[in-house]
């Protein structure tokens, strides 16, 4: 067998990607535990013409966390990955979902802390939501699993960024399904909109 064949076939999807004449970017979304050094050479490659990012999902910092929530990594994997990509010419963004089953406050800020020495380029964030036909629905009808108010999470995410250094770009604050009828909870009276701008309010309040 050709130890190389699964890069040729992510090389020949880039490609597709890429050949027209307009795209200034290729932004991949992968695991921690997906990134063999063969297949960061063939994404730095194209970092000759291209802004090139990796987006690593992470959620939290915490094996126990991890665990929980299936993810099929440790967090060791995601420094790991995080170590050998910072070293290219690839920008790394890292996901982090806050408000995870079990996990406090100070857990959220843990993960952050964790973080922040890293060299991370961006960081995307969203608070738990609980879809319909999903493991953790039933946990939540139950009572095991509780999510944030919009009030929570503004509060949640303004901690959770002030420990992260100013020039890491917030990508994302807000992260909501795409399929009418899947969301199950938090059902805010808030919009997305109108979150986003508390959030920026209370940053000013803050003074951070």
């Amino acid at each position: 067998t050709n130890t190389y064949a699964p890069v040729e076939r992510l090389k020949a999807l880039y490609d597709e990607a890429v050949q027209f004449p307009e795209v200034a970017g290729l932004s991949i979304g992968t695991r921690p535990d997906c990134a063999p050094e063969p297949v960061l050479d063939l994404i730095e490659s194209y970092a000759d013409r291209l802004d090139v990012w990796i987006e690593y999902g992470l959620q939290s910092a915490h094996d126990a966390t991890l665990r929980d929530i299936n993810r099929g990594h440790d967090f060791q994997a995601f420094a790991d990955a995080v170590q050998r990509t910072v070293q290219r010419r690839i920008h790394v963004c890292a996901h982090v979902i806050l408000g995870l089953p079990g996990e406090t406050n100070a857990d959220m800020l843990a993960t952050a802390c964790a973080l922040a020495p890293m060299g991370l380029h961006g960081i995307k964030v969203h608070h738990l939501y609980i879809a319909r036909n999903t493991a953790m629905e039933s946990d939540y009808l139950a009572g095991r699993v509780e999510v944030f108010t919009a009030a929570g999470y503004v509060k949640a995410a303004c901690d959770f960024l002030e420990q992260i250094p100013p020039d890491v770009a917030v990508q994302r604050l807000m992260g909501d399904t795409t399929t009418t009828g899947v969301l199950l909870a938090p059902a805010w009276p808030e919009t997305k909109g109108e979150v986003l701008r508390n959030i920026t309010e209370e940053f000013r309040r803050r003074g951070s």
